[in-house]
């Protein structure tokens, strides 16, 4: 069977290229072993934030007396209810792939694909022909060899989603996006968590405020933080009870908790697809690319978690779309990797864009700082959602918007705002001279521009 273009991985890299494809009139097939929408729907994003929304609904039962409403008994979390939630969410959405799949005439074919050569993929001893073969197969956690995953006593992120019972305690190992989502969500139903980061702080990839400002977060959960802190091993005992030696600023240490979650990152797929024998090149655990996502050998190309840059779903997707529209001879823009949204889903949220504080003081670039704290919000107030902030960072010379970091409810809502902005080379006045709706928490942001630009009237 002969194809214009065969996408290898149904995830949101993968899903997107064949749909764009189709779109633009290709003959498209997809590649795919496992369920479609790949780690994101069924395994990674999707569900995850099924949960934190359980875990928050559970919270806000717990505190609806602030708001003026008496509970008939103590609310209860039922953590297979939430996991069963959860699956169903993951179901519907995978199932929704399929169907926009089948809606834009997408072959959807089962199993392992790997380059056979040129044109060539074969997929469980079946050969395949196309132009041009687009490699999107995702990545999944890493494993340290001193933090081995038996899916019982220490999990990976996949196993974490699925538990049939609280544990009395977890330790997680990494504080990134996934390690705090988790260190959130079992905290917020009573289970004792200790968080241990390598690095200096906490969201080591955020604005330091940012950092600061969760950690106080988690302390006040009563989650435990050890930051520069090495992990150098964990055994299990016959009771099943895990020890966990560390090293850090107190010197060696051992903790013991039920589990331990590892979420220490991942490691691309690239093994076992043909790219040694096909010749393309990779480095560091990625497949080298152009801005157009060319690989080194001619028809074959990669996006996604299998190539430098953010591991992050909307990238994938935006680099599927380039990829796809420079293959069918559109022109279109490299995606700018300077202006990537990032979000955490934990209570409170973090979202940001752009570059950090630290990143322009790097640079030696000149820059003015625009704050606003969501206690000086009406609608943060009224929700009694007071926690956190917004911060925006304009460039000194022409006012335009570098950055923006902020915490608190449903900023994660309010990123677009500031993303588009920064695309579009929008200002500090810019921005502080839009209407924004009253009463939001949206207003922050307009807020803490006027605060940049010397302007500010609730400060």
């Amino acid at each position: 069977m002969k194809y214009d273009i065969i996408v290898v991985g149904s995830g949101p890299g993968g899903y997107v290229a064949a749909i764009r494809a189709a779109q633009l009139g290709r003959k498209v097939a997809l590649v795919e072993r496992a369920e479609p929408g790949g780690v994101c729907l069924n395994r990674g994003c999707i569900p995850t934030k099924a949960l934190l929304k359980s875990a928050q609904v559970y919270g806000y039962c717990r505190n609806a007396a602030r708001y003026g409403v008496e509970l008939a008994s103590e609310p209860k979390a039922d953590l297979a209810k939430m996991v069963a939630r959860s699956r169903t969410v993951a179901e519907t959405m995978s199932k929704g792939v399929r169907f926009l799949l089948q809606k834009n005439g997408i072959e959807l074919i089962a199993g392992f694909g790997r380059l056979a050569g040129p044109g060539r993929l074969e997929v469980e001893g079946t050969i395949f022909e196309a132009d041009h073969i687009i490699l999107a197969t995702g990545a999944r956690p890493r494993e340290l060899p001193f933090l081995p995953v038996d899916g019982v006593h220490v999990l990976a992120s996949h196993q974490a989603l699925t538990l049939d019972r609280l544990p009395a305690s977890m330790i997680v190992v990494g504080s990134g996006a996934i390690g705090s989502e988790f260190a959130w969500f079992y905290a917020a139903l009573g289970v004792e968590v200790t968080v241990v980061e390598y690095l200096p702080r906490i969201l080591p990839l955020e604005d330091e405020e940012v950092s600061k400002a969760m950690e106080r977060a988690f302390r006040k959960m009563r989650i435990g933080v050890l930051t520069s802190t090495t992990v150098k091993g964990v055994t299990v005992d016959a009771a099943g009870l895990c020890t966990v030696e560390v090293e850090g600023k107190k010197g060696a240490e051992t903790l013991a908790a039920e589990v331990v979650l590892s979420a220490v990152g991942i490691k691309s797929n690239i093994e076992g697809i043909g790219l040694e024998e096909a010749g393309v090149r990779t480095e560091r655990d990625k497949v080298v690319v152009d801005a157009f996502y060319h690989t080194s050998v001619p028809g074959v190309y990669a996006i996604g978690d299998i190539v430098p840059g953010p591991a992050l779903a909307h990238v994938a997707s935006a680099e599927a779309i380039c990829c796809v529209e420079a293959i069918c001879g559109l022109d279109p823009a490299p995606v700018d990797y300077t202006t990537i949204p990032s979000c955490v889903f934990t209570t409170p949220e973090v979202a940001s864009v752009g570059f950090t504080e630290q990143q322009l003081q790097e640079r030696g670039a000149a820059y003015t700082v625009g704050r606003f704290p969501f206690t000086a919000s009406g609608k943060a107030t009224a929700a009694g959602d007071r926690d956190g902030f917004v911060k925006l960072l304009f460039a000194a010379e022409d006012g335009k918007l570098l950055g923006a970091h902020m915490v608190g409810a449903h900023v994660t809502e309010l990123l677009a705002e500031p993303t588009l902005a920064r695309g579009l080379g929008a200002t500090a006045h810019d921005i502080a001279r839009t209407i924004h709706a009253h009463p939001t928490m949206n207003e922050a942001l307009m807020e803490a521009a006027e605060a940049a630009a010397g302007e500010a009237i609730h400060l």
